[in-house]
């Protein structure tokens, strides 16, 4: 599988679209934005400049793109009216793999200009829109271009599935019943991929820039652990059962794992500690429910498992027809909804977030 060509959320404004279905995001953005705030606040002060540049890093696509760059300018607009300070131009980059849905962003962008316009009152500095296709395991800006990069829900794709995670069989993630071996590929490969990203992106940003991601992770140490992996072990449980039946090879099944690694706040850590071009901040850790739509709705909107499904259909959905062939999909989400809604009936499920503030090292 070449991660870089066939992940991507789904686009459009469909059904199973990632706009339609990308509460979680949002409720993870909304849990953030204090200490995003704060971030964008301690380096506009420092810095005071007449252009900023800000970078989001697995943008997707919908609403909630340019939800986080319409904060990130309403605050520096509010903090140029108290400093009495000329209002900067903006640059921004947004990132995400090639086949990521630019094409609705940038349609989105005139209501957008508008829409802060309205909000703001006032005239203030220009704004500049580059979509930047590229993988951020690697350089995709100019050297000392950025002041402010952000990601959300993003840093945990890994940037291929590890080598050495063949034997991963009757899985698709880690799981209490991966051999130990796999367990240590995803990690090992977590350990390259966030090095070097943050290698990379401490090349990128100007000195006294920062950088704000969020992951989504795991608080305990073992991260064969439920509070990771069972959203994963209940999408393999109805692969499996579709083996059983002989609507899907086992051997197709055996071969499919998918690149993502939720860390602990430790692993992160030491991560940032040993790449060494980042000081460490502030590390928080938040939780959304599955269903995001409990936080959002008085009343329900459908039933949990139909809602949890569409969320991990939104983002999983192209792995899949990758794999397996478009055929399956739908039986595997109306399999995988039975197993989420059982699974919800018992209790509410909650993903765990880390987020983390990262300035440059000078």
């Amino acid at each position: 599988m070449e991660v870089a060509k066939v992940l991507h959320m789904n686009g459009g404004v469909g059904e199973t679209s990632y706009a339609n279905n990308s509460l979680v995001q949002r409720k993870v953005i909304y849990l953030t934005k204090p200490l995003r705030d704060e971030a964008i606040t301690s380096m506009y002060n420092n810095t005071l400049s007449k252009s900023l540049t800000i970078a989001d890093l697995g943008c997707s696509s919908g609403s909630n793109t340019l939800l986080v760059i319409l904060d990130i300018i309403k605050v520096v607009e509010k903090l140029c009216r108290k400093l009495n300070h000329k209002s900067p131009e903006y640059m921004i980059y947004l990132n995400d793999l090639p086949g990521n849905d630019f094409n609705t962003i940038f349609t989105s962008l005139d209501i957008f200009k508008e829409k802060l316009l309205d909000e703001m009152g006032t005239e203030m500095g220009p704004c500049f829109f580059s979509g930047v296709p590229g993988s951020f395991h690697g350089r995709i800006f100019p050297l000392q271009s950025l002041h402010f990069v952000h990601s959300s829900y993003s840093l945990h794709w890994l940037s291929k599935v590890p080598e050495g995670a063949d034997n991963n069989k009757g899985n698709i993630y880690i799981s209490s019943t991966s051999p130990l071996n796999v367990v240590k590929a995803y990690y090992k490969q977590f350990q390259i991929d966030f090095s070097l990203f943050l290698k990379c992106r401490a090349e990128e940003i100007v000195e006294g820039g920062c950088m704000i991601i969020t992951f989504v992770g795991r608080k305990s140490d073992n991260p064969t652990s439920k509070e990771c992996c069972y959203i994963w072990e209940l999408l393999a449980m109805a692969l499996n059962d579709m083996v059983l039946e002989g609507i899907i090879k086992e051997e197709k099944l055996n071969t499919f794992n998918i690149p993502i690694y939720y860390p602990s706040p430790s692993e992160v850590k030491l991560e940032v500690i040993t790449e060494g071009s980042f000081v460490m901040n502030q590390l928080e850790i938040s939780e959304v429910n599955w269903n995001a739509r409990d936080d959002f709705e008085s009343e329900s909107f459908g039933d949990d498992g139909y809602n949890v499904a569409q969320c991990m259909r939104a983002l999983a959905e192209p792995l899949l027809v990758s794999h397996f062939g478009e055929g399956v999909v739908k039986e595997i989400f109306n399999r995988y909804k039975k197993y989420l809604t059982d699974r919800n009936s018992k209790g509410r499920t909650k993903f765990i977030n880390i987020t983390i503030l990262l300035a440059k090292r000078s």
